[in-house]
């Protein structure tokens, strides 16, 4: 009896040893792939929220999913396919992956095979519900209000709007397809005004902004077409005060690039407020407005630098750093993504297949937190939650 009971305590002895040394070992994987900007949250990380990005493959689109901890850090977690094919290169635009206000819903556009695919998001998770044509030739941006949404095709091009029902299927809306102001227009990017009441895009070739009243059916009105006040306007997004806020990329003229806030006025042209304000960098492209309408920031893709900007409250424009760079980034970054709550910045850089992490503290400055390292070389997009 009394060796029965030896050999049992020692099973139990060294179950306890193989348990210790299996939570050592994936503490130790966490550890390292964390190292490398990848793997899994470590056991009891609680996951705050997700960030969206796109592989863009020509051989078959796919919407890369990272959970975000508490403290802004992500790992990644899954891969989508959208049903679709990407370009297999970059899009030139900012909003290629979009989330509805909500969070219940992601777009991502098919450049490749000229749809849209919706997908029903549950925390990091997603369920591809529908993809469907563009109306048009190469979708390169997309945008949400409420059940409306809009892509802007770059082929052909034009905005064409569809309504999202319930069951995350979109229904293209009879005369909800409108051109651009001419054919060789170089698009960049489609948004909604914060009401839901206007469209604004960017055109790069022609040096424009082109607004479109949303009727409630969600049919778009004719062009309203204004001059940007800097050249190639590029990313833009709408402040609180639904302001908008528009890079400038200067043709990428060395050290050219500039920030310039915009009205929208009610007869959908837009009135100068100020700029264009210089980064002192080079070729500002994609923008990003937080919550609070206190700051933006640009990312200078020519540069690999971020530049920010404090945003007054009659929308007036004040760079935060004299020599235009408020972070460096990996190189050539492109689309970039605010935490809800824009706590932490998250900028996507194209050239070294990666994404830098930034905490926003609470006078604009930005601090390096993570690199994130492996993304798919086509990547573009990026949209957080």
């Amino acid at each position: 009896m009394i060796a029965l009971t030896e050999r049992q305590d020692s099973k139990e002895d060294r179950m306890q040893r193989m348990r210790s040394r299996a939570i050592r070992a994936t503490v130790l994987i966490a550890l390292v792939m964390a190292s490398l900007g990848l793997g899994i949250l470590p056991a009891g990380a609680a996951e705050a929220g997700a960030v969206f990005t796109m592989s863009n493959a020509a051989g078959g689109n796919e919407v890369v999913v990272f959970a975000r901890a508490d403290d802004g850090t992500l790992s990644h977690v899954a891969d989508y396919a959208t049903g679709g094919a990407g370009s297999g290169g970059g899009l030139g635009s900012q909003g290629a992956v979009r989330l509805s206000g909500d969070g219940r819903w992601l777009l991502a556009v098919n450049a490749g095979s000229d749809d849209v695919s919706v997908f029903r998001v549950n925390g990091t998770a997603l369920e591809l519900t529908d993809t469907v044509g563009s109306g048009g030739d190469s979708p390169i941006s997309v945008d949400i209000a409420g059940r409306f949404v809009y892509v802007l095709n770059a082929g052909s091009p034009n905005i064409v709007g569809f309504r999202l029902n319930l069951n995350g299927e979109l229904t293209p809306i009879k005369g909800a397809v409108r051109p651009l102001s001419t054919p060789e227009s170089d698009p960049a990017q489609v948004e909604f005004s914060p009401d839901g009441r206007s469209l604004v895009v960017t055109e790069k070739n022609t040096n424009r902004i082109v607004a479109y009243r949303v009727a409630p059916s969600g049919v778009a009105s004719q062009a309203r077409v204004s001059d940007s006040a800097g050249l190639t306007p590029f990313g833009f997004e709408f402040d609180p005060a639904g302001r908008l806020i528009v890079s400038e990329a200067f043709g990428g003229e060395p050290d050219a690039s500039a920030v310039s806030s915009y009205a929208l006025g009610a007869n959908r042209r837009t009135v100068l407020i100020d700029g264009p304000v210089a980064t002192t960098e080079t070729a500002a492209c994609w923008i990003v407005v937080t919550d609070n309408g206190q700051y933006a920031y640009t990312t200078n893709t020519g540069s690999d630098s971020i530049t920010g900007y404090a945003l007054g409250s009659d929308g007036s424009l004040t760079i935060l750093n004299e020599d235009g760079v408020t972070a460096i980034t990996g190189d050539a970054p492109t689309d970039m993504a605010l935490s809800d709550g824009s706590e932490f910045l998250y900028a996507l850089d194209s050239g070294s297949d990666t994404v830098s992490v930034y905490q926003i503290e609470g006078d604009g400055a930005l601090t390096l937190i993570q690199t994130v390292v492996g993304l798919p070389a086509a990547a573009v997009g990026l949209a957080s939650a």
